[in-house]
C-alpha cells in the first residue's frame, strides 16, 4: 500500500512514518520542510502546503491512503482557524486526488464522559482548548462526508513517548480507561493503531479511540 502521511514530522507525524516502514509501506512524508525527514527505505519527503489544496492534491495522487497528522501548533494565536482550514484543505485535496481512504488524527477532547464531551469540562486545560475544540468541531463537519471512507481518531487523554508494544483496547465515543482510572497510549502504540485500521477498516466512516 502507497500511503501518504501529511505532518511527517510531527510528534504523531514521525511515530506513524516510523510504523510505516516497520510494515514495509511505500510512505509519501508530505511536510513543509523535506530537511527534517529521516531518511529510511521506502520513505518519499515532498514539499506541500497543507493550505494550497490544488498543489496537496497533485502529491496526494496515486496513493493508496492519506493520513492527516497536521497540527497547526499548539501555540499558534489562530490555532482553532488554521487547524480547520488545514483539515478542509487536505480533505478536499484528498477527494480532488481521487483517493478514497482517509484517516484523520484529532484529539480526545471530543470523546465523552456520560453525556458531555471532555473539552466541555471545567477540568480541561485552557491551553489546550482551542485546538481540542477544533478537532471536536471538525470532527462533527467530517460525519458529513459521504464521499470518502473516513476514520477519525482520538488518541487517549495521555498521549505521550514510549515503547510500542502493540498491546491495547480500542473504543469508540468514550475514553478506554484501565483499572487505575487512567487513559493514555504511547505515541508508538498510536501509530500501530492506525496502521492496524487502515488494513482492518473497522472503523470506516466513525471515530475510534484507544487505551492500555
Amino acid at each position: 500500500m502507497k500511503v501518504a502521511i501529511i505532518g511527517a514530522t510531527g510528534f504523531v507525524g514521525s511515530a506513524v512514518v516510523a510504523e510505516g516502514v516497520s510494515r514495509g509501506y511505500e510512505i509519501t512524508a508530505i511536510v513543509r520542510d523535506t530537511a527534517k525527514v529521516q531518511k529510511a527505505a521506502g520513505v518519499t519527503a515532498v514539499s506541500a502546503d497543507v493550505y494550497d489544496a490544488d498543489a496537496l492534491a497533485a502529491a496526494l495522487s496515486g496513493h493508496d491512503a492519506v493520513i492527516n497528522a497536521f497540527n497547526a501548533g499548539w501555540k499558534n494565536p489562530n490555532l482553532y482557524d488554521d487547524f480547520t482550514k488545514g483539515c478542509n484543505s487536505i480533505q478536499a485535496a484528498t477527494k480532488k486526488a481521487g483517493v478514497k481512504r482517509y484517516l484523520t488524527i484529532g484529539g480526545a477532547g471530543s470523546l465523552y464522559i456520560g453525556e458531555h464531551q471532555l473539552v466541555d469540562s471545567p477540568q480541561f486545560p485552557k491551553e489546550y482548548y482551542a485546538g481540542a475544540s477544533a478537532a471536536r468541531d471538525y470532527l462533527a463537519a467530517l460525519r458529513k462526508e459521504e464521499d470518502l471512507d473516513w476514520t477519525f481518531l482520538s488518541p487517549a487523554i495521555n498521549l505521550h513517548p514510549g515503547e510500542r508494544t502493540g498491546t491495547f483496547r480500542l473504543g469508540t465515543e468514550n475514553p478506554v480507561f484501565d483499572e487505575h482510572g487512567k487513559n493514555d497510549i504511547s505515541v508508538a502504540d498510536l501509530a500501530v493503531a492506525i496502521f492496524d485500521e487502515l488494513e482492518n477498516n473497522q472503523f470506516v466512516k466513525s471515530r475510534f479511540t484507544v487505551g492500555y
